[in-house]
């Protein structure tokens, strides 16, 4: 009897579920699929095999015994199980379910992964979207032990480029943000030199963005500048700035998200009178791998959005 049970058909258990939830055999039969007597044989061959009875016939209907109520309860689980399984299969081959998981850097990420999550959740709600922000080493590691599905990074210097499948993106534009009532502001666009002797809030030493600044200033025959604070936490970033006449560079996606209300109370863009490029950022996905066609269809989106935005030129 128990292994009766445990190997219950999906008929069986429709059929009970439904004798339980209508109360009368016709309804329940036609609700799934079947005859009236297939439906009754169906019934009688279950009882028969787990020896008890499981619904009593009265004149209001067919009412379940203890026994049956029992197996009704699970049975139903079953069915919507079941039903649940087949949404969830169909929605994972169409791409309108299932998880996709991917990374990139901080502008990239708001400036084209942002919108193309937007798009496809319009699209496939249910579909479960894991992202992470952080630098393209974390990243490439992540896409190596088969964490993620596709990242928008750069390839540090020591990874084997076999391991991966690549295609270009674009650069990103640099800019400055400061407080509402910097010094520097109300001047027009500034050249990079004249801010050499303010503070700065600079990334890590390698980061691209650093590089990027720290390299403006050698074009202008100065090094480094001296009076900085290193971190990468947007939020130490903004109470520092709000308090000082630091300078902050970052991705104009990111400037333009810090500049949009209710954010952008109390900041400003400082121009600057040449431009400043990181070198282009990639798409990367792990060489050989397949994925799921939710993630090739915000794969797909990622590259139509990459594509829209004209890329940037360094002066």
């Amino acid at each position: 009897m128990t292994d009766l049970l445990r190997n219950l058909r999906p008929a069986q258990a429709r059929l009970i579920a439904a004798i339980e939830r209508h109360g009368q055999l016709q309804v329940a039969a036609s609700e799934c699929g079947m005859t009236q007597p297939a439906a009754s044989r169906l019934l009688a061959e279950l009882e028969r095999q787990l020896e008890t009875r499981l619904f009593i016939r009265t004149p209001k209907g067919m009412e379940p015994t203890p026994s049956g109520t029992l197996l009704a309860r699970h049975a139903a689980r079953m069915v919507f199980d079941l039903g649940q399984l087949s949404e969830e299969f169909a929605e994972l081959q169409t791409g309108k379910g299932g998880l996709v998981r991917v990374g990139a850097v901080t502008g990239p990420a708001l400036g084209q992964l942002v919108p193309a999550i937007q798009r496809l959740k319009q699209q496939a709600p249910m579909v479960n979207i894991s992202v992470e922000v952080a630098p393209s080493l974390v990243l490439t590691q992540a896409l190596e032990r088969g964490d993620l599905d596709f990242v928008l990074a750069r390839l540090p210097p020591h990874v084997d480029q076999r391991d991966f499948e690549i295609e270009p993106a674009r650069n990103e534009i640099v800019q400055l943000l400061v407080r509402d009532e910097h010094p520097m502001l109300g001047q027009g666009p500034v050249s990079i030199g004249s801010l050499h002797r303010l503070p700065w809030i600079l990334q890590d030493r390698g980061a691209p963005i650093r590089q990027a600044i720290e390299a403006a200033f050698h074009d202008e025959g100065l090094v480094a500048p001296n009076d900085v604070i290193t971190t990468s936490s947007l939020l130490v970033i903004i109470a520092l700035l709000k308090e000082s006449d630091a300078i902050a560079p970052m991705s104009m996606e990111v400037i333009e998200l810090m500049l949009e209300p209710p954010v952008s109370a109390g900041f400003r863009r400082l121009e600057l009178k040449r431009q400043v490029v990181v070198d282009p950022y990639l798409i990367i996905r792990g060489r050989g791998r397949r994925l799921s066609r939710a993630a090739e269809i915000l794969l797909s989106f990622t590259r139509e959005r990459i594509a829209s935005v004209v890329a940037p030129r360094s002066s």
